[in-house]
């Protein structure tokens, strides 16, 4: 247990990340974040925002990290898609695990129950959505074509929005690169992931069964009366 809470601390340390890793570890864990289940707890923007800081005291390339991440964050998120398209339904019976919770699933649907494919966009700025939202997309058969034109336009916005976010901070706040944890500690108090959430249950509910959702504007439920003979 030790050893699993160091590694944690290690994976949240962003700043050593990006000194060691550089643009490959960057863009590693922007890919599983956005594209596998296990990668729900990477931390993706404050992980983005530190590489913007890193880009404007020299450390990093701005122009490389506009180009090559944007791309993991995309490539991650049509793996989502596929994994959701062949598992379908199936998908929300699969059972806890370590590295898997059908409550972020169910959150990610309910997400997506309330902003339709708007939510392939939105998604990206919200915490555990943005790793679930790609599957549930696929597993609702959402049109494909709809799904990379918001998942083109989601990654671009995201990854620009905080690294540029961290670039202009860095060439406002002398020395920030020493300001890196104070950073991260604004970032996590800012961070919009209840708003945008349906609800507050924590834990997926036995049984829970998805409902399928549509690419298309959201539907309305026509009644069709059919007249009873016997009634005057």
């Amino acid at each position: 247990m030790h050893e699993l809470l160091d590694l944690l601390k290690k994976i949240h340390d962003v700043k050593a990340i990006v000194q060691w890793g550089g643009l490959t570890m960057i863009s590693a864990i922007v890919f599983v974040e956005t594209g596998l289940f296990v990668g729900f707890f990477l931390p993706g923007d404050s992980l983005l925002v530190t590489a913007g800081i890193f880009a404007r005291t020299g450390h990093l390339s701005l122009g490389t990290l506009l180009t090559i991440v944007p791309l993991c964050a995309i490539v991650g998120d049509q793996v989502g898609y596929i994994i959701g398209h062949k598992a379908g339904e199936a998908l929300y019976n699969r059972p806890d695990s370590l590295v898997f919770k059908r409550a972020h699933l169910k959150r990610a649907h309910d997400f997506y129950q309330k902003y339709g494919v708007k939510t392939i966009v939105i998604a990206r700025f919200v915490p555990i959505v943005r790793t679930f939202a790609p599957a549930v997309a696929g597993a609702a058969q959402m049109d494909y074509k709809t799904f990379v034109t918001y998942n083109i336009l989601g990654g671009i916005l995201w990854v620009f929005s905080t690294i540029l976010g961290g670039y202009f901070l860095a060439s406002m706040v002398p020395d920030i690169d020493k300001k890196i944890h104070q950073v991260i500690v604004v970032m996590g108090s800012c961070r919009c992931s209840p708003p945008f959430t349906s609800g507050g249950r924590t834990s997926a509910p036995s049984g829970y069964k998805p409902r399928r959702i549509h690419s298309n504007a959201p539907s309305s439920r026509t009644s069709h009366r059919s007249k009873d003979p016997n009634k005057s």
